[in-house]
């Protein structure tokens, strides 16, 4: 469990938050298929009630051009008043029913699409909130950001325009060619002359257009994470006077978003000039034909007319079903892009083969790099007994934090193993692993919630006496009312009070081992010796890793090991290691000003 919104490891030095981002995996199509069938499947009763609707209104719509055809009969055939009347009602009732049933069949299939897009939306935050901290951290702020605010909308569009409406266009030209078949299937072979165009077209269409959004979605995440990282580095920009690179990093990145952009629309622009060059050949076909076919009196004017109507009715959805198929291979471009996050977790999902023994943390050979730079940690060996309290200390970059996010599970050694309780932390279940470790940055993030729900979140089932009592453990005077809103345009807390919530939540989640990574480094002095006392009575028999700079959290540990250059430089306690007039006893005559 990590309690900080993002834990930033000072021994890992990048050049740029792009620098060492790794693209999320983007899903291959049967995994798109399955996912969007049991998606719709959730809404199976409903989904039929919206096609149902929909075939009925189809059908009202067909009645009126057959009317249409028989008023031309009866009027040819000198039929009285009273029948053209009565077929003129019929014509009228036939449209009304069709608009009374399209606007019902169109509010019940948008009532299921944002179903189903909220759904969506809910499943891709938990799968988000799921998601390894070192794969979010190394994919870049921009890739996410870029299938939160693009494709996850675009996705929502898929089900709740796109595909109901592509749904629509077919039963309704299903239902034209039935009727157009019952009408005269000789004349109904004429709507066979467009598909050899619509078909090279589609072709050729389909086999450019998944890969083609696919990488205009890819250029924009890139965009969108050089426009992040150059903003949260602006200043570092300005002082190392980087303006000019960081300007052709993002103009590359905007030129290879706009090439991958100009290249669908390029596509889109031969399928569309394919498809309108093959609307006018069926329509024409049933005029000339069924002219002829009239003169020899095999047809009735009024088949040739009603015919004409029907193969102009019918060009009306296969002109949207085929327009939609762009619509179509963007929204699923971008399902494959949301679905990939999706499968992050199932494909990084490990089984525990045992449930940890107790909370002894151990270190066997283990050896690190992060993946744009060097080894940090150097064949590290390391036994923390269950119930100690180590604290782990080293100059800047040592691999101090490596250390704890190590033993945390955010990231696994390149070689070597950690274990908790002797289970290797990378086979622990996320969910089980936050159970037993909790790791504490000196980031820390407050919720726009109230102050108890942002104490909550660690022990869902806490009473409000068990709140105060870790609010009151940590020092925190000030929360005296737990239904006080916090963050956004509410109360703004300062970074200790924020701290100070995060130190209550380790309190309520009560796991096996805690890692301190700089956890009071935004309290003052006073305040933080205040707080780690605390915290040390709170935590009496679990496994504490203390990860600071402020050599006196080191005083009070039980052992103190000194990482230098990623390797363990000393293990013992305060005095000991002060006896020894090592690499610790410098750090600590340094400290306190009595050496160099």
């Amino acid at each position: 469990m990590t309690t900080g919104l993002r834990t930033t490891s000072p021994d890992s030095k990048t050049q740029g938050a792009e620098a060492d981002s790794t693209e999320l995996p983007v899903a291959e199509p049967d995994r798109v298929r399955r996912a969007f069938v049991a998606l719709l499947a959730s809404e199976r009763s409903r989904v039929g009630v919206a096609v149902a609707l929909r075939v009925a209104a189809a059908g009202a719509s067909t009645a009126a051009p057959l009317l249409m055809g028989r008023m031309i009969d009866a009027l040819t055939a000198g039929e009285g008043i009273a029948d053209i009347d009565l077929l003129a009602a019929g014509m009228a009732a036939a449209i009304a029913a069709a608009v009374a049933l399209t606007w019902l069949a169109s509010f019940t299939a948008n009532r299921v699409g944002e179903r189903l897009s909220a759904r969506l939306r809910e499943r891709f935050v938990e799968q988000c909130l799921r998601l390894p901290l070192h794969t979010a951290e190394r994919a870049g702020a921009g890739d996410l950001m870029t299938r939160a605010s693009v494709d996850v909308p675009q996705s929502g569009n898929l089900i709740r325009d796109s595909l109901p409406r592509a749904a629509v266009a077919i039963l309704t030209a299903i239902v034209y060619i039935g009727a157009m078949v019952w009408v005269n299937a000789l004349l109904a072979l004429c709507m066979v002359l467009a598909v050899p165009l619509i078909a090279v077209g589609a072709r050729w269409y389909l086999k450019r257009a998944r890969e083609g959004y696919l990488t205009q979605a890819r250029t924009e995440s890139r965009s969108g994470e050089a426009l992040a990282a150059t903003a949260d580095g602006a200043r570092t920009a300005e002082l190392y006077r980087l303006e000019a690179d960081r300007i052709a990093h993002g103009d590359n990145t905007i030129g290879e978003h706009w090439a991958a952009s100009r290249y669908t629309l390029y596509l889109r622009s031969v399928y569309f000039l394919t498809l309108e060059s093959s609307y006018v050949l069926p329509a024409s076909a049933v005029l000339v034909l069924g002219g002829a076919m009239y003169f020899h009196g095999t047809v009735s004017l009024g088949e040739v007319a009603a015919c004409a109507v029907l193969s102009r009715q019918i060009m009306t959805p296969m002109n949207f079903l085929l327009m939609m198929v762009e619509w179509l291979q963007r929204g699923f471009a971008s399902f494959a892009r949301v679905e990939g996050v999706a499968a992050i977790d199932t494909d990084e999902a490990a089984t525990a083969a045992a449930v940890p023994a107790d909370g002894t943390v151990a270190l066997r050979a283990v050896h690190f790099s992060y993946p744009t730079g060097p080894e940090v940690l150097h064949g590290v060996d390391l036994v923390i007994p269950a119930g100690e309290r180590l604290a782990v200390v080293g100059p800047s970059g040592a691999g101090k934090s490596t250390i704890a996010r190590l033993v945390s599970g955010v990231d696994a050694p390149d070689s070597g193993r950690v274990t908790v309780g002797g289970v290797d932390v990378a086979s622990l279940p996320l969910g089980e692993r936050r159970g037993h470790v909790t790791l504490v940055t000196q980031e820390h993030h407050v919720f726009t919630a109230t102050l108890r729900d942002n104490l909550t979140l660690a022990k869902p089932d806490a009473d409000d006496a068990e709140l105060r009592e870790a609010l009151a453990t940590v020092g925190a005077a000030w929360a005296d009312d737990l239904d006080t809103e916090l963050g956004g345009t509410a109360k703004e807390l300062d970074p200790a009070a924020a701290q100070q919530i995060a130190l209550a939540r380790i309190i309520l989640a009560d796991p096996d081992v805690v890692i301190l990574d700089e956890a009071t480094a935004m309290l003052d002095p006073r305040a933080a010796r205040d707080t780690e006392r605390a915290l040390a009575a709170v935590l009496e028999g679990r496994t504490v890793i203390g990860i600071a700079h402020r050599l006196h959290t080191a005083h009070d540990a039980d052992r103190i090991a000194v990482i230098e250059d990623g390797v363990l430089a000393e293990l013992g306690s305060h005095d000991a290691l002060l006896q020894a007039n090592g690499p610790y006893a410098r750090l600590w005559n340094t400290w306190h000003g009595t050496g160099v």
